[in-house]
């Protein structure tokens, strides 16, 4: 059997501000993303699997990245865990807001390095992650391959 690439789209909204930097984006605004992530793997060859024909079910990668990604990014504030709006994210947090720290600076190059790890960690052992495509603006987005990254 061949090997297949599928890929599963999905979009959320997120707000962050980049600490230290010289431009605009130092100040919290926020990005409509879109996310497409790509798996490769054999189809099922087993008639008698349910998932016969099937690489991994849509619905099953669905949930990895809703569970790993979309349900905690979507309509968060996402500040570096260093940065000097803390007192800040503190205050949002404190106001019932979302608000995620993270170990590193939340430009879109990094967000996606974090989502590799955590789909990679989440897929099954015959499916391996191919790419993510996180798209910040209509014109603007990161992309990891695996191939890139051996």
């Amino acid at each position: 059997m061949q090997n297949i690439r599928i890929t599963k789209q999905f979009s959320f909204e997120t707000g962050h501000a980049l600490h230290g930097y010289d431009g605009k984006c130092k100040n919290i605004h926020g990005h409509s993303y879109r996310l497409d992530v790509t798996v490769i793997g054999k189809p099922v060859a087993d008639e008698s699997d349910p998932k016969c024909g099937m690489v991994i079910d849509f619905s099953d990668l669905k949930k990895i990245a809703q569970d790993e990604i979309v349900d905690l990014f979507d309509h968060a504030t996402v500040f570096n865990k260093n940065t000097p709006h803390l007192e800040l994210a503190m205050l949002l947090r404190s106001k019932g807001h979302n608000v995620l720290l993270v170990d590193y600076q939340p430009t879109t190059e990094m967000m996606v390095i974090d989502f590799a790890e955590k789909i990679k960690k989440r897929l099954p052992n015959n499916i391996k992650l191919h790419a993510l495509k996180l798209q910040e603006t209509a014109t603007s987005f990161a992309e990891w391959f695996a191939n890139d990254n051996e």
